[in-house]
């Protein structure tokens, strides 16, 4: 008896998407299923939440909001962090052995899939009622009981649907997951927002643009001295300006350039003569999933650290785990002190100079968990060496030379890409906070490896047919 087989009495009852009847699905119909679940997310990312009085209390979810695929006051106001926490949770259990998983046991990997799920909708639950009785929408003495269940329940089916709409996708009706659709479209969105919005803005200095380029095209039009004008729209503060966006752009370049970073292992056929193929081992070997999560951790610290500061602010533990502040003409809350001061990132640069003990415990924390979770996600994620070797004997497949000790080989290569790919992951991340860029390192860095993921996927599925691209959409 173990600890996954407690779930067998609600294993039943779960909801859940079936994987498709042995039949092939096709590119098209894979197209228009992530079509149709992209379009029910954006449409859950603009519906309110009925019920609200009031939006106006600090956001706990602002730090990760872009990286959350979430969408404050609306159906998609958990956005992704359900299910990426359950994830977290279950990777924790394993690697402490408190639950043993074999990947290789057809009941082992349902009952795993079917824990996270539980655990996500537990989460949700839990998320839900914490939000409401928080007062994130409103007194909940002016709400009411009803309202407040009510809103409960929107929360909990907006977080059933978003790991419904990842199941599908990911047994093979759509293209990638969820969790990479949502976040790079969310992210994407963002940028391009901060880089063409129309919507102007006060912050003292008269009326400005609040996108970028809008603000650059405006300025060099009104004002007579062009150097003053494009010095403010270079290095405007509190507002996005032109050297954010390059910063952006020149992270997009690096960490496409890194995407290409590879070992090639020459495999072979045992069954008879094939032709010369290759399996490559990445740098990104774990993709983005390291710093996903990474930020589900964060979020999940800065959201109860402040509802306990909110509660007890004056109580020596809690002070310990978060203090928060308002920053001048702001509601929203920034970590002053504690663990979660030093779990969030340097500001500005003087902010860097003024506390470099923050910086370098900052710097840490980020390398530090990224490595881990990519280690320990290669293990859940059947690209260990023992899973790859067992797909190569599957497959009748040898590494040539080393057809003898194929797990060996491979344990040269696979544990190091893990490792020092999340490390790497962890300092883009942070060199793109530290220079400014649009959407911060850790949004950069989803946007590109999602955007790369369907790139491959599509590269593949033009291999695999072996016909255009005209011809697949036709």
């Amino acid at each position: 008896m173990r600890v996954l087989h407690l779930l067998r009495p609600v294993y039943s009852y779960l909801p859940e998407v079936k994987e498709p009847n042995k039949r092939a699905i096709s590119f098209k119909e894979k197209l228009m299923w992530t079509g149709v679940c992209l379009l029910i997310y954006l449409v859950c990312s603009q519906v309110p939440l009925f019920g609200i009085l009031s939006n106006e209390k600090a956001d706990p979810f602002y730090w990760a909001r872009m990286i959350l695929a979430s969408n404050r006051g609306t159906l998609m106001e958990l956005g992704i962090t359900p299910l990426v926490t359950s994830g977290m949770i279950l990777q924790v259990l394993v690697g402490a052995n408190i639950i043993e998983v074999d990947q290789s046991v057809e009941e082992d990997r349902e009952l795993y899939a079917a824990a996270q799920k539980f655990i996500g909708l537990v989460w949700s639950l839990g998320q839900a009622i914490v939000s409401v009785y928080t007062g994130m929408y409103g007194n909940p003495a002016d709400l009411g009981l009803p309202i407040c269940a009510l809103l409960v329940l929107q929360l909990f089916l907006a977080g059933l649907l978003v790991m419904l709409i990842d199941e599908l996708l990911s047994k093979g009706y759509g293209l990638g997951s969820g969790i990479t659709l949502f976040i790079s479209t969310n992210i994407c969105e963002n940028i391009l927002w901060k880089a063409f919005s129309p919507t102007t803005i006060n912050l003292g200095r008269g009326t400005e643009f609040e996108g970028a380029i809008i603000s650059l095209i405006y300025l060099l039009a009104t004002r007579t001295d062009k150097t003053r004008a494009l010095r403010e729209a270079f290095y405007r503060d509190n507002l996005p300006n032109v050297t954010n966006l390059l910063a952006t752009v020149l992270i997009f370049l690096i960490v496409i350039y890194f995407q290409g970073f590879r070992v090639d292992v020459r495999i072979q056929s045992t069954r008879g003569y094939s032709p010369p193929m290759t399996y490559p081992i990445k740098l990104f070997y774990t993709s983005n999933m390291p710093i996903i999560f990474h930020s589900a951790l964060v979020t999940n610290v800065y959201l109860f650290s402040q509802i306990l500061y909110n509660q007890f602010p004056e109580n020596f533990l809690v002070r310990m785990f978060g203090v928060w502040r308002n920053h001048p003409g702001s509601s929203q809350l920034f970590a002053v002190g504690g663990l979660a001061y030093y779990m969030s990132p340097p500001r500005t640069l003087a902010d860097i100079a003024s506390d470099p003990v923050h910086t370098i415990i900052y710097i840490a924390f980020v390398l530090g968990t990224c490595a881990l979770f990519s280690s320990i996600w290669v293990s859940f994620s059947g690209q260990s060496a023992r899973d790859v070797a067992a797909q190569f004997r599957a497959q009748s497949i040898t590494i040539k030379g080393h057809s003898n000790n194929v797990e060996g080989f491979l344990n040269r290569f696979i544990p190091i890409a893990a490792a020092f790919g999340g490390l790497c992951i962890g300092a883009l991340s942070i060199f793109a906070d530290f220079t400014g860029a649009i959407g911060s390192g850790t949004g950069i860095l989803l946007a590109v490896s999602s955007i790369f993921q369907y790139y491959e996927l599509f590269v593949k599925e033009q291999r695999e047919k072996g016909v255009s691209l005209q011809s697949l959409m036709e």
